[in-house]
């Protein structure tokens, strides 16, 4: 505790501010907002070429802050790595982050369970696969029939997917036996023949598929071209106290996404960026894999909040069973700082 300031002559109240911003205490009065705003606010990710934007989001926003002597406010975020989805839900829900790129439908049950998030932004468009061994007999998604597939979770748009190859073919869940699987496992699970195949988000098919044991059966670019799922979500807390600064998240982001689609050059930067110590942490030959082969495998450009692709992911989500009842689209998006945004420059 700081003796209070009020009771101290005008002079010596000044000394002790100048003294205690010297050794940089906190300021008593300053308003929580003020004291988001001086350090920089923590946003989960997994690390998936899904969530892309957020480490290029994160260093051009370093970068713009190094550049500007303007002296007015500068927003700074920092890239909280996460394993599997469960935690970042988790993390998000106690309040312990206050940003997070996470499943849309996961965002949509939170919701509706009266957890305080919304959706701000997207964070990318396609960029699921279904793997098979380059070994298998598997040529046709009908020739899965009966065949053991791993998916991340029954919340990921990943098991949507592949409902949605299913209803394509005729097929129904009952016709394979899906089992839940982090994503990091499942290379090594088709290698060892564990699963006969598995849909998930990049790059664990390329990881496959550059080791030479794996091949693509189907991408969404080719079967759901505007498939949505990883969002940038934020707790409603932080829209109240520093709605500035969301403005400016959403506006890197949407910086980042048209960057990474504008030219390959860029990709290459981006690779170099994710696959650091303080993002990804991965090789970077496999994110590179994903980024050229092909060049649309995940898209960012586009980021663009549609109320009728959510609403498909909502039907969707309910015909699988994830989700109960509908949940109102106000009720888990705030779509007034997509309509406010600007793309920020991205010099990196």
């Amino acid at each position: 505790m700081f003796p209070a300031p009020p009771s101290l002559p005008d002079p010596d109240r000044r000394l002790l501010l100048q003294r205690a911003l010297a050794a940089g205490l906190p300021m008593l009065g300053a308003s929580s907002a003020a004291r988001a705003a001086a350090k920089p606010l923590q946003v989960g990710g997994l690390p998936v070429t899904c969530n892309l934007t957020l480490p290029v989001a994160c260093m051009a926003r370093g970068a713009a802050n190094a550049a500007d002597k303007s002296g007015g406010p500068k927003y700074d975020y920092e890239f909280s790595k996460y394993n599997g989805w469960p935690e970042i839900k988790e993390s998000l829900m106690t309040g312990r982050i206050q940003a997070a790129y996470m499943l849309a439908p996961l965002v949509m049950d939170l919701a509706d369970k009266k957890i305080p998030v919304k959706i701000v932004s997207l964070g990318h468009r396609s960029g699921a696969v279904i793997m098979v061994r380059t070994d298998s007999p598997y040529k046709k998604f009908k020739d899965l029939t009966g065949k053991r597939i791993a998916i991340p979770s029954r919340f990921a748009v990943d098991f949507l997917f592949l409902r949605k190859m299913l209803a394509l073919e005729g097929m129904s869940p009952k016709d394979l036996q899906i089992v839940e699987m982090p994503p990091p496992d499942m290379p090594a699970a088709l290698y060892a023949k564990a699963v006969d195949a598995y849909c998930t988000g990049e790059p664990f098919g390329a990881a496959a598929q550059r080791a030479g044991y794996a091949r693509v059966l189907r991408m969404t670019r080719d079967e759901w071209r505007n498939y949505i799922c990883c969002v940038l979500t934020v707790r409603e807390e932080l829209v109240r106290e520093n709605r500035p600064m969301v403005q400016d998240l959403v506006n890197t982001v949407l910086g980042a996404g048209q960057w990474l689609d504008q030219q390959q050059a860029n990709r290459e930067k981006a690779v170099a960026i994710a696959a650091g110590r303080k993002f990804f942490n991965q090789d970077p030959n496999i994110i590179r894999f994903v980024m050229e082969n092909p060049t649309d495998r995940v898209t960012y450009g586009d980021l663009r909040m549609i109320r009728a692709e959510f609403d498909e992911l909502m039907q969707l989500s309910m015909d699988a069973g994830t989700l109960k009842a509908p949940v109102a689209y106000e009720k888990y998006v705030d779509e007034s700082f997509a309509r406010a945004a600007k793309a920020s420059a991205i010099l990196l």
